[in-house]
Formats: structure tokens, C-alpha cells, sequence
């Protein structure tokens, strides 16, 4: 018997000193990226882009809208996707800015964008959101529809 508690003795020693942790601190803690600010000059040249987009798109005219597009997304846009990018956005609303801010994209790379919704309305459930390169090139339009 004075072996088995002699065991038991041991054997808790251990598992007590082994619970014991010493001097551990946290390195990186959760960090939020807080995103500088687009300055008023990238915005005004994101949103003239996008309205030249806008204009072209609704005239059909293909050779605007590739100047305006990355060399990124050129290769991928064909009319199909153009003509649903066309359909999402109505051309008799006027568009204002709701928000700018960046889109992190599936890379994890952050890019500037601008939400859009139409004049007059107060929800933002029909917002189209436009995706830009630094240089003002457009990468992507996710219309409202």
C-alpha cells in the first residue's frame, strides 16, 4: 500500500509541475488594418473613369471600355460579361458616391473601390460597387441586380 501511495505521490509531483507555465506573452495580438484614406484627387479619378465606363458601356463602344479596364481583366471580359455588367446598371438613375474604401480581393491584395448607389434613394441595397488599380484602371464592377 505504501508503495502504490508512494507511486500516486510521484506520478502527481509530476503532473503538477508540469501544468506550471512560465513567462508567456503574446506577440501578435489581433491587429485591424486601418486602410489610409483614398485622397479626394483618386477619388475624383476613380469616379471619372467609372462614369466614362458607364457611358460606354450603355454606347457599346468596346474600344473605350477596354482603355478604361486592367490589363488584368481585358483577356477575360467578353461581351456576355459586359452585357450583364450593362443590365445591372440603369441608365436613367443617376449615380452618386456612397462610399470609397478598399475591396480586398480572393489574393488578399487590397484595391481602392467606390460604392455607388442611385440619387434619390436612401437604401443602399441596390449599390454598385467598383473595383480600381491605383493608376484609375478598372478591375471589376459588381453591379446592384
Amino acid at each position: 500500500m505504501k508503495k502504490l501511495l508512494l507511486g500516486l505521490a510521484l506520478v502527481g509531483a509530476q503532473l503538477v509541475f508540469a501544468q506550471k507555465v512560465a513567462g508567456v506573452k503574446v506577440e501578435n495580438g489581433q491587429k485591424k488594418e486601418q486602410q489610409a484614406a483614398i485622397s479626394k484627387e483618386k477619388v475624383s479619378l476613380y469616379n471619372d473613369n467609372f462614369l466614362k465606363f458607364v457611358d460606354a458601356l450603355q454606347a457599346s463602344d468596346r474600344a473605350t471600355i477596354d482603355g478604361l479596364l486592367s490589363e488584368k481583366v481585358k483577356e477575360i471580359v467578353t461581351d456576355t460579361v459586359l452585357k450583364k455588367v450593362k443590365d445591372g446598371i440603369d441608365p436613367t438613375k443617376k449615380l452618386e458616391i456612397l462610399k470609397a474604401g478598399y475591396y480586398k480581393t480572393m489574393d488578399g491584395t487590397n484595391h481602392p473601390s467606390i460604392r455607388y448607389k442611385y440619387a434619390g434613394e436612401s437604401s443602399s441595397k441596390e449599390a454598385i460597387t467598383a473595383v480600381f488599380e491605383d493608376d484609375g484602371k478598372i478591375l471589376g464592377v459588381l453591379p446592384a441586380k
